[in-house]
């Protein structure tokens, strides 16, 4: 609050000196244009005045008409070319104090005088011709009216000066207020998520949107969908690490337990063999947990770098099936395979054969007894499509958009599901994704799911010699 306070004070001090300068620049400009416009009109009213003494002069060249002259508030001087008074009007106790204004060879010339009184005049100084002596009239207007106006526009401005600046100040505190209103609510609201990032239940709540179409409002939206990217992140990180220790902790207490056992009394050399067989299985699926972890993390990572080369995808999928033959034995289930034709491709062998064996190991684990497993292998459009079909429980329809989750178990308990750990779907989709492939689900409860790998044709080995090669090599 303090800070949303000084920013107030510092926004409003910026507004008030900026519109302080307007106001000062705009009197005095406006204080500038007046004193101009003043001046000119009594510029004006001077050269008014004398044309009909300079008329008289050019009639009666003689004439001592200034002399006579004695009207109210204008005094009349009719000077040589040196300066020297000739005549005065009756009004003036003695010559006008030019102070300094030159006289004029032939343009008119205005300045301030004074008179004897130490009243200021507007004068103006104008030269003619009487014959061929030069002469210059001099006609003087006192300027206290028009001092007056200005000392009055003076005060005024002074009046209106520190008025207006008070109240821009008023209304910039409303504004900024206002305006700073809608930042004040998104901070507490961020506050108070942030208090709340602890909670299990999550931190993130809508930040407040007042305006949708300005930029606060598509401040506050792009902060809701960052703030809802990280809770969820977040919620993820602990369902991760949640289901990650329950998986890592069945083995370690398997561990623990036959570790105890064992050393309670001595043993036969069969029942020590029969602990480490049950040792090496516990291991074997740290290592499998471990290293699926690994493969996800650099995948989150996007640093799964991929080792790829020419190969028959066909054969690959051939030896990932040879590979589960003993565990499909085991339950009575036969891997039927269609895998005739020979496709080149274009990836990373290892990462292909561990995909293959994770739908092969879920077919064979969730397919009953006596079951078979359909694996077929064909292109179509373009694509090449891998799929394994099994006859197992199937996934209902609500459990189908988070199959590909980490630790998410779709099946019963009673489905022999009790060794996964919940990463072979996860780390599959990872590895089709760095192939720049996808992964389809078809599924009915009860009667079996069908999943399809479907990956792009390579189009760099287009022709069998070109892979030849490295097929000898695989054979071989």
């Amino acid at each position: 609050m303090i800070k949303g306070r000084s920013l107030r004070f510092r926004m409003m001090v910026l507004f008030c000196t900026v519109v302080g300068v307007l106001l000062g620049a705009s009197y005095l400009a406006f204080w500038g244009l007046l004193a101009h416009e003043v001046s000119g009109q009594l510029n004006r009213q001077i050269q008014e005045t004398a044309r009909p003494i300079l008329a008289d002069f050019a009639a009666e060249p003689n004439s001592q008409d200034i002399n006579r002259m004695d009207i109210a508030g204008q005094f009349f001087e009719l000077l040589d070319s040196s300066g020297h008074v000739l005549q005065r009007s009756k009004n003036l106790q003695a010559p006008i104090d030019l102070k300094g204004i030159g006289i004029p060879a032939s343009q008119t010339r205005f300045g301030i005088a004074t008179l004897a009184t130490g009243e200021s005049v507007r004068t103006a100084l104008i030269p003619f011709q009487q014959g061929t002596k030069p002469l210059v009239l001099a006609i003087a207007i006192p300027t206290f009216g028009t001092n007056r106006v200005l000392d009055s526009f003076g005060r005024v401005a002074l009046f209106l000066f520190p008025v207006s600046l008070l109240v821009t100040a008023l209304i910039s505190a409303v504004y900024v207020g206002r305006s700073l209103a809608p930042i004040t609510a998104l901070t507490e609201h961020a506050a108070l998520m942030a208090d709340r990032v602890t909670n299990r239940e999550g931190f993130w709540r809508p930040l407040p949107i007042s305006s949708p179409h300005d930029e606060l409002g598509r401040l506050a939206e792009t902060f809701n969908h960052l703030l809802e990217s990280v809770d969820r992140a977040v919620r993820q990180l602990r369902q991760f690490v949640t289901d990650a220790s329950h998986e890592l902790r069945t083995p370690l207490s398997v561990l623990h337990g036959e570790t105890e056992l064992m050393l309670s009394k001595p043993r036969t050399a069969e029942e020590y063999r029969e602990t480490l067989c049950v040792f090496d299985d516990e291991f074997k699926k740290l290592t499998r947990i471990v290293e699926g972890l690994f493969t996800l993390s650099m995948a989150d990572a996007g640093q799964l770098h991929l080792v790829c080369d020419p190969l028959y995808i066909n054969e690959t999928l051939e030896e990932a099936c040879a590979l589960v033959d003993f565990r499909a034995r085991a339950k009575n289930i036969r891997i039927v395979r269609d895998l005739n034709q020979e496709i080149p491709y274009f990836g990373d062998e290892a990462f292909l054969h561990q995909l293959f064996l994770i739908f092969l190991d879920n077919a064979i684990k969730y397919s009953p007894c006596g079951a078979n497993v359909q694996v077929t292998l064909q292109t179509r459009e373009g694509e090449i499509r891998a799929a394994f079909a099994d006859r197992g429980v199937g996934i209902s329809s609500e459990h189908l958009p988070f199959i590909f989750e980490r630790f998410y178990r779709a099946a019963p308990a009673s489905s022999g599901d009790a060794q996964s750990g919940g990463l072979g779907l996860a780390i599959a989709q990872a590895i089709v994704r760095a192939q720049g492939g996808s992964i389809e689900c078809e599924s009915t409860p009860g009667a079996g799911s069908t999943f399809t790998v479907v990956l792009a044709t390579t189009q760099r080995y287009q022709s069998m010699s070109e892979i030849t090669p490295k097929r000898k090599l695989i054979l071989h």
